[in-house]
């Protein structure tokens, strides 16, 4: 059998680094929402020359829609998610 170098455990992690890590995920996700909501207003007030008409009216109600919902409810999901499973 061959010999195995014994294993070092891995380095106890920062919970403070781990917060900073997810509140700027959680951001990052609302700042995303954002740019999408505003995009899907563009889209509706055909700004521009790739969609028009009504295509470009439903086109930018589902982007608003998509970027309400990620900015609302992803943030929550993942702070859900984040306080079920502690930094280990």
């Amino acid at each position: 059998m061959t010999d195995l170098p014994p294993t070092t455990p891995p380095p106890p992690v920062d919970p403070i680094k781990v917060a900073r890590q997810r509140h700027f995920a959680i951001g990052l996700f609302r700042l995303s929402g954002a740019f999408i909501v505003m995009f899907g207003f563009l889209a509706i007030m055909q700004r521009f020359h790739w969609v028009q008409g009504n295509k470009a009216k439903a086109f930018g109600a589902i982007m608003v829609v998509t970027g309400l919902f990620q900015f609302v409810v992803v943030p929550r999901l993942l702070s859900a998610l984040f306080r079920q499973r502690p930094p280990q």
